[in-house]
């Protein structure tokens, strides 16, 4: 299983405590998650993230095609990080953590994802053609939608 990194840093010019309101709300991700994914999240009544939360959505993967996703989130350091793991989904592996640091003009936000695909040689191709793409893409559209909701450091 070859396991792949995407990182992601971005500057927001916020505090610690509104970047951490904002994203440990679960019902906030479909606000930074393209429309094209469709994505939806199927959990009832959400509450405020902790440690050991199962939340379950439902994603567009193809056009036509939708996958349910599971995820736990795991090791939540108040106001500092967290981390999100696939427990059942479109990948094999799924490992993303959030870091928030504090700095004199906001917060550093660091998304660091790995991740490997099922479906072995096939998987490795798919990777390489269009997986690797696609999540550069949906992280991009974040940067852009967080940039424009909370304004981006000079």
């Amino acid at each position: 299983m070859q396991i792949h990194r995407l990182e992601q840093r971005q500057h927001l010019p916020i505090s610690i405590d509104e970047a951490w309101a904002f994203f440990s709300s679960p019902a906030n991700l479909d606000a930074i998650t393209p429309p094209d994914l469709g994505f939806q999240i199927t959990s009832p009544n959400l509450p405020k993230m902790h440690e050991g939360q199962i939340i379950t959505y439902r994603v567009k993967i193809l056009p036509c095609v939708w996958v349910p996703w599971v995820t736990e989130i795991k090791c939540v350091d108040e106001g500092r990080s967290f981390i999100d793991e696939q427990r059942f989904g479109p990948y094999r592996f799924w490992h993303h953590r959030h870091t928030f640091e504090p700095g004199d003009r906001g917060v550093l936000m660091t998304d660091t994802v790995h991740y490997a695909l099922p479906f072995g040689p096939l998987g490795s191709i798919a990777h390489a053609i269009f997986v690797r793409r696609k999540l550069e893409w949906i992280f991009g559209f974040r940067k852009t939608i967080l940039a424009e909701r909370f304004g981006s450091e000079a």
